[in-house]
């Protein structure tokens, strides 16, 4: 699938030709460079590498000053491989907003915010135990009973409990491109997306 790398800049909201406020995620998009084009003959496998938002050398590996080398560019930040490109690019392109066009549905994956550590009511939506008659004492934030005793005598895997919340990678699907400005290398796509203003995005079509 092809695709692009992005940051997330953040959420701003337009007008549309109706008068329709229409609330927006500010994406910057590329310009990617392609690092390394993988076949199946070289790798098993067919995929586009690219790489995206410059780093210094000094925090770059000597391999991979020498891997960015040979596509002719500075050392990059995020690097993210894409199965089915459709034209073949080649080491080297510069890949950015053209690939897309204005009213165009697209894929977007991201890390979500991470929440931190949470209990079952914030994370599951658990009722708690109940009143604090019969002797409860502060019970009630409390998860309750987890199952049986003697049989299986143990919690089953998958259960509901506390634990961190956030920070998965998500992927939020059918999303509409409003406005393109290739001049900024910018998209203003439809909708909310995963993660922190400042935070890598991939978008695929």
């Amino acid at each position: 699938m092809a695709g692009i790398i992005g940051k997330k800049v953040g959420m701003t909201s337009i007008f549309d030709e109706e008068g329709r406020n229409i609330p927006c995620t500010v994406v910057q998009v590329g310009p990617c460079v392609v690092t390394q084009v993988k076949t199946t003959e070289t790798d098993g496998y067919a995929a586009i590498q690219l790489a995206f938002d410059d780093k210094k050398e000094k925090h770059t590996t000597a391999a991979m000053k020498g891997h960015f080398a040979k596509a002719s560019t500075t050392p990059k930040r995020k690097l993210v491989e894409f199965s089915d490109f459709g034209s073949e690019p080649k080491q080297g392109d510069i890949i950015n907003t053209s690939l897309f066009a204005e009213g165009e549905y697209v894929d977007v994956i991201g890390n979500s915010k991470g929440k931190g550590f949470m209990g079952v009511i914030k994370r599951h939506g658990f009722g708690g135990v109940g009143g604090t008659t019969h002797g409860q004492h502060n019970r009630l934030r409390a998860p309750g009973s987890m199952g049986a005793s003697s049989d299986p005598s143990h919690v089953f895997k998958g259960k509901r409990l506390a634990g961190r919340t956030g920070g998965n990678s998500v992927k939020t699907k059918n999303l509409q491109i409003v406005k393109i400005l290739p001049e900024q290398n910018v998209m203003l796509i439809k909708g909310a997306l995963p993660g922190h203003h400042g935070s890598y995005l991939i978008v695929e079509k």
